[in-house]
């Protein structure tokens, strides 16, 4: 009896430590939980992307350690591309504008698209969906068509001269308007407007509208309500639209190309040239590596500067 309440024991303390011990997760226990599910469901595309975005850019960062040697390429390593890049006036100048431009344009598209989508968002009523759709309709047109509107509306002989001589305010064309970078901030500010008006609707959308009705009550002018609600918790939605708007126009070289003329040539053009006439496909890859790192080192600074600021507005 003793010993059959022995054994009788150790079965039990042997089925209680069994219990109170976790055994390891397995991988096909993690794939049957939601997150496991998530990223089964996302893994296919996650490395299609991957593999299209990253891949090309090994290749390009690797091509910018060779030398151009007429038809061939030495993949001798060397800092030589960078060298040239980074110090050649040229270039430093072409980098500088590139910059000054595309940070405009995404200073002058999110100004001018937050009132378009903090009307929606306010005062769109039943009717947001409506007028999301009636602000994304001009933006079917293809990109090209666009810009060639905006050269026809600048241009010698277009639709802003025709108007300002007919009303008889010049007395002949204005040939400042075309070929110039002000053109292009112009035409890249309106290609863009749209991808700034929707993260700036969705970042107005989730702000709690009675925050703004007991800021009211507590005597808050439509200013101050604006300066310390609405802006504030808007922040998101403005530094997203900036990254969105800022990031590819420093790449863009159709629209220089067309409306800016020998005063308006970006970066991007230089990079083209690198990898089209001139065939010095290294260089062209320095030039396109040195851009990202100071365009990733610039947009870093924006945000911490705007996170900043939004501290301060509290």
């Amino acid at each position: 009896m003793k010993f059959q309440g022995t054994l009788g024991d150790t079965h039990q303390d042997g089925k209680a430590g069994g219990q109170g011990r976790t055994a390891p997760p397995t991988i096909q226990a993690a794939l049957r939980t939601e997150t496991g599910k998530g990223w089964l469901t996302i893994s296919p595309p996650l490395l299609y992307a991957f593999l299209l975005l990253i891949g090309p850019i090994l290749v390009i960062f690797a091509n910018s350690f060779w030398t151009q040697d007429y038809l061939t390429i030495d993949r001798t390593f060397t800092l030589a591309n960078y060298k040239a890049a980074l110090s050649e006036p040229i270039y430093r100048d072409l980098l500088l504008r590139s910059l000054q431009v595309s940070v405009s344009v995404s200073i002058v598209t999110v100004v001018l698209a937050f009132p378009v989508a903090w009307f929606v968002s306010f005062r769109g009523g039943r009717y947001k969906g409506l007028w999301l759709f009636i602000i994304t309709v001009p933006f079917w047109s293809g990109y090209l068509l666009r810009i060639l509107s905006w050269k026809v509306i600048l241009g010698y002989n277009g639709v802003i001269n025709t108007g300002l001589l007919h009303l008889g305010i010049i007395s002949e064309p204005l040939d400042t308007l075309l070929y110039n970078t002000t053109a292009v901030i112009i035409t890249l500010a309106h290609s863009w407007a749209a991808f700034a008006i929707l993260p700036l609707f969705v970042s107005l959308e989730k702000i709690d509208r009675t925050l703004l009705e007991a800021a009211a009550d507590l005597g808050d002018g439509p200013v101050r309500r604006f300066m310390r609600i609405t802006l504030p918790l808007a922040m998101p939605g403005i530094i997203a639209a900036l990254m969105i708007v800022m990031i590819p126009t420093v790449g863009d070289y159709v629209t220089p190309k067309l409306v800016g003329g020998k005063d308006g040539v970006m970066i991007a053009n230089a990079i083209q040239v690198q990898f089209g006439k001139a065939a010095n496909w290294p260089l062209g890859a320095a030039l396109a590596v040195s851009t990202m790192v100071i365009v990733a080192v610039v947009s870093g600074a924006m945000v911490l500067l705007l996170l900043g600021f939004r501290r301060l507005m509290k």
